[in-house]
């Protein structure tokens, strides 16, 4: 009976006060949209940092924050992962398209300049590569989930190639971000309903996060984007290892070039 009391508390702390919080985001970003991709990385990290706060999510970091503009690349295990690590690096994300139709937060990206992909649409996938090319160009990092899909946390998918090969020809670094929660239940995967495992992490009190930042590396001469993009995998691969303890090892499966999945 009092599990049940303090999880529906809980429950109506977090979605009334985080829908209370969007809704304000939303209407500052629709009255004052952004004035350049750097104001919107800002603006989008101090409205995910007030939602995460509404919704006690707890981070943890680890490493050196990036000094300069980069491409953010992190392993992908729930919708928390962009509030998790936006709250600590402002950065412009690439999301799938159906975030835009989302209640409020997808207001709230449509307002703020958030790229989205469809990833079934080669012309979508251009165009969100045009648009990550813009927001390096003027000197603001972007985050992206080259897994393209959200796991367990237990492995690291191959990564997509697309932005490593933009880094390497505008010379930016990429900054490989690893992510790990305390609760395995926070993971949202096996085409989860979203509203029903949302509430469901609702009615926890907190939710600690891990957010782990690899030194940042830079292409290489001549070296191919599927060769970058495996060199940043195995450094979260490294990273989420030191992580856990010798009863939960991460599954890494050997990584190949030809194992790369294309450009998106």
């Amino acid at each position: 009976m009092i599990r049940t009391v303090a999880a529906a508390y809980h429950l109506g702390r977090h979605v009334g006060v985080g829908m209370f919080t969007a809704l304000a985001e939303l209407g500052v970003a629709r009255m004052t949209p952004p004035r350049d991709p750097e104001d919107a990385a800002a603006r989008l990290a101090s409205a995910l940092g007030a939602v995460a706060d509404a919704h006690d999510l707890v981070v943890r970091v680890s490493g050196e924050l990036p000094r300069e503009p980069a491409v953010l690349v992190s392993n992908h295990v729930s919708y928390l992962d962009p509030l998790a690590i936006l709250s600590v690096v402002p950065a412009i994300p690439i999301a799938k398209r159906e975030v835009a139709d989302w209640p409020v937060i997808g207001g709230i990206a449509r307002a703020l300049g958030i790229t989205f992909v469809d990833r079934a649409e080669p012309w979508s996938r251009v165009r969100a590569l045009m648009r990550v090319h813009a927001t390096l160009a003027a000197k603001t990092s972007v985050l992206t989930f080259p897994e393209g899909t959200t796991t367990d946390g237990s492995r690291v998918l191959p990564f997509q190639r697309g932005c490593f090969g933009i880094a390497a020809r505008l010379d930016r670094p990429v900054v490989p971000v690893a992510i790990r929660y305390d609760d395995p239940r926070t993971a949202w995967t096996d085409q989860a309903a979203f509203l029903p495992h949302y509430l469901a992490h609702a009615r926890r009190p907190r939710c600690g996060v891990h957010v782990m930042f690899a030194p940042a590396l830079y292409a290489r001469t001549g070296e191919a984007p599927e060769r970058f993009a495996a060199r940043a995998r195995a450094a979260i691969a490294r990273l989420l290892e030191r992580s856990v303890d010798a009863r939960s090892r991460v599954r890494v499966p050997p990584s190949r070039p030809d194992s790369v999945l294309p450009a998106a």
